[in-house]
């Protein structure tokens, strides 16, 4: 709550009282978001010690909104959730390098907690980020799972990270899984949830890019898995976008290199997950290179009964050896790509322009 005697402050408190403020305003949050009283403080994690803390957890729980967690190069064999509460928090790794700071564990759907529940594919994540306005840069999470040690388990879905605030920026990270290694997520089908990711890597097999947010993957590096299959065969689908049809803008990958050592013909990039009447997938691959693993002929296929070309897919201005037109490739006119940009899409109804 503002403090109703703000005039009564000394001119330097109401100088950092007008930077918190301000601070606040940058990233479209009420004041009430960010306590006045509370300084933006950085706090460090270290496996070795000589940080504040040895987990991020820990600096998660303890952080204030506003606050920095700066991580320091190590693995960190950890789940990570940060809540709505934290709005406005970074979390960077020290280096600036994410090969040096690692997150990662081994977590499924299909396993179960102590009370025999599986996780599901929401529960399956390694990181969970649900606070607006945060920034991750410089880290890298992974998600361990490995289908072929377990053959047991049939719910294969194993999320490196789920993003599920507003505002949200991924710079200069790494996140890495099979299935479902990105999870862009809107927890009301229609609200307004948007994620930009830029200069990252993103590998994965099977609709590893998905969900109902507004996300933008601007100049990353997308990784296609090799897992085996032989030219013309099938290794897996890049996105599964379920956008509600009440919203324009689901998930956008655009001035982005798809890089693959698959096998030809192989990766579909991408299939409409339907799981309610409203999902009608919407998704644009623009001015990005696609390999020779991206089926030429036809590069979106149906996702459980339900067809391809009752979503929302798009191609423009594509190179590479897996781009090509044809009447099975959507493209857009160049008077409609001027509406499918990075900053159309996370314009939203406030304007925000993350793009770099």
């Amino acid at each position: 709550m503002t403090d109703p005697k703000t005039h009564r402050r000394s001119p330097a408190r109401r100088r950092a009282a007008a930077a918190t403020a301000g601070a606040a305003a940058a990233l479209g949050l009420g004041a009430a978001m960010l306590t006045q009283a509370h300084a933006a403080t950085v706090i460090t994690v270290a496996k070795d010690g000589s940080g504040r803390f040895t987990t991020v957890q820990a600096a998660v729980n303890a952080a204030a909104a506003g606050d920095t967690i700066s991580v320091a190069k190590g693995t960190y064999a950890e789940i990570v959730n940060v809540p709505t509460s934290k709005t406005g928090l970074t979390i960077k790794g020290a280096t600036g390098n994410a090969e040096d700071v690692v997150i990662t564990y081994d977590r499924a759907a299909g396993y179960t907690d102590a009370a025999g529940n599986k996780y599901g594919t929401l529960g399956s994540s390694v990181a969970t980020f649900s606070a607006s306005g945060l920034t991750v840069t410089g880290i890298t999470v992974q998600n361990t799972f490995d289908k072929s040690a377990h053959p047991d388990i049939t719910d294969t879905q194993a999320v490196a990270i789920t993003a599920q605030g507003d505002r949200q920026t991924f710079t200069n990270d790494r996140f890495i899984s099979r299935q479902d290694t990105v999870l862009n997520w809107s927890p009301s089908s229609t609200g307004q949830y948007r994620q930009y990711f830029y200069s990252s890597f993103i590998s994965g097999d099977v609709d590893f890019i998905f969900g109902n947010a507004t996300a933008v993957y601007d100049r990353v590096n997308i990784q296609l898995r090799n897992s085996g299959a032989a030219s013309g065969g099938l290794n897996g689908f890049l996105s599964a976008p379920n956008t509600s049809s009440a919203k324009t803008y689901g998930i956008l990958i655009t001035g982005s290199s798809v890089t693959s050592s698959a096998a030809a013909n192989t990766y579909y990039l991408g299939r409409p997950w339907h799981p309610s009447a409203d999902a009608v997938g919407q998704l644009v691959v623009r001015q990005t290179s696609l390999p020779a693993a991206v089926k030429i002929a036809g590069p979106w296929t149906d996702m459980s009964g339900y067809s391809w070309k009752s979503a929302r897919f798009s191609e423009y201005k594509n190179t590479g050896a897996g781009a090509t037109v044809n009447s099975n490739r959507p493209q857009l006119t160049d008077s409609q790509a001027a509406n499918y940009t990075a900053q159309k899409y996370l314009a939203g109804t406030d304007g925000w322009n993350p793009v770099k």
